[in-house]
């Protein structure tokens, strides 16, 4: 018998042996998928940041973190993930990828999605009628249709403003016609009163009040009262009361104003909140400006400039809750933000996560006459003037870089309907 009849069977005896312990292992790996011994990949953490931001969209920028807790990489077998960005549930964002293959231990996806920014004036008079508080919610799911089951990972962070807070004063003020038909100050402002009416899908009304006080002899009559409110210098809004207000001698008056945010040019102020420029990142300027009509005892009318009135609001936001990459964000009138506790990533079977969508003060009468705030309070109207904007909605799509292996289908850059 020969040296290679011998080898011969030798060698094909550890081929089969190889090929039984190879088999096996694979059953065996199997096997534990299947009674739950290897996990399903999960969400171990995100991280948005707003990228570039045009007239029409905005980017959101996410650094997701897929942990693989089994011993072996997963490769492009069924796995999935899907996340959406909300604000006061209301969807924003969409996005998933497919065919994900990723190592052991975390993996960070790098996905990009677009938010339209026709999806601003929605979440907006969400804002304010939840008293200027708004939840922003980013759910993430991984998904193996390999295994039929899915974890998740939900994170929140809660923002905070106070617009118009600060209208509220009891500071006297004088106005000044700076006009050869009269003295100056024609009235004295005492008091300013404000708060947000019943906010529409089209337009954002502020209720104002002013206790104007004349401390002249002769009776003034405010034939109208105007304003100007803009934000970063977009102009929002703008009108004129159309009613009268008699204010005797040494007497008070309160005149009612009415001042109206245009909620489809929010989207243009929108462009520049998020802007690194003049204002900053997340930083937005209010202003709102007032005139005054105003009919002499001798029958003519003058403009008054309400200047002293002005009003001038310095918010800041975090939304992503981004800290050091926004401004300040404190303003120095209170604004700020608050944070809520990050969620856990737990697997959970067949769990989808998706993202929904005036009272007058009475007073005494002082030498000097213009600190009285005894007056008779009276209602006015105005006529305003809205205009609604329709949006075109349009789908978006984007292809991501991935971290560790992240080779697959992405679709990034859905708004989900609002």
């Amino acid at each position: 018998m020969g040296i290679g009849s011998l080898v011969s069977p030798l060698f094909s005896s550890k081929r089969r042996i190889a090929l039984v312990a190879t088999v096996a292992l694979v059953a065996a790996i199997g096997g534990a998928v299947a009674v739950g011994v290897f996990g399903v990949p999960g969400v171990a953490g995100i991280d948005n940041t707003f990228g570039g931001v045009t007239e029409e969209t905005t980017v959101v920028e996410t650094d997701l973190v897929v942990s693989n807790p089994n011993p072996i990489g997963v490769g492009a077998d069924g796995v999935a993930v899907n996340y959406t960005v909300s604000m006061n549930s209301i969807g924003m964002a969409r996005g998933n990828r497919t065919g994900i293959t990723i190592g052991t231990g975390n993996s960070t996806l790098d996905l990009e999605t677009e938010i339209r920014n026709d999806a601003i004036p929605p979440w907006w008079t969400s804002h304010i009628r939840n008293d200027e508080r708004t939840t922003i919610e980013v759910d993430a799911t991984v998904t193996s249709s390999r295994l039929g089951r899915s974890a998740g990972l939900s994170r929140s962070h809660g923002i905070e403003t106070d617009l118009i807070g600060a209208f509220n004063s009891e500071e006297t003020r004088p106005v000044n016609a700076d006009s050869p038909l009269t003295d100056d100050p024609v009235l004295y402002v005492n008091e300013t009163r404000s708060e947000w009416g019943a906010v529409s899908e089209s337009e954002t009304p502020i209720e104002m009040e002013f206790d104007l006080y004349n401390p002249n002899l002769e009776p003034y009559v405010v034939t109208r009262l105007g304003y100007t409110i803009a934000m970063n210098g977009v102009e929002l809004g703008k009108g004129e009361t159309r009613d009268e207000h008699v204010i005797g001698p040494y007497s008070t008056e309160t005149v009612p104003l009415t001042t109206t945010i245009r909620n489809e040019r929010l989207d243009e102020w929108w462009v520049t909140h998020l802007d690194e420029g003049t204002y900053g990142h997340q930083v937005s300027e209010l202003r709102i400006e007032f005139h005054a009509i105003v009919e002499l005892p001798t029958g003519e009318e003058i403009a008054v400039p309400l200047e002293e009135l002005t009003y001038e609001e310095t918010v800041t936001t975090d939304i992503f809750d981004e800290g050091g990459d926004v401004g300040d964000p404190t303003s120095e009138n209170g604004t700020a933000d608050t944070d809520e506790a990050d969620g856990e990533s737990t697997p959970d079977e067949g769990q989808d996560s998706e993202g929904d969508a005036g009272t007058d003060d009475g007073g005494t009468e002082s030498d000097s006459g213009h600190t009285d705030k005894n007056g008779t309070s009276t209602d006015g109207e105005r006529d305003g003037e809205s205009t609604d904007s329709d949006g075109t909605e349009t789908d978006n799509e984007s292809t991501d870089g991935g971290g560790t292996g992240t080779d697959g289908e992405t679709d990034d850059g859905d708004l989900l309907p609002v």
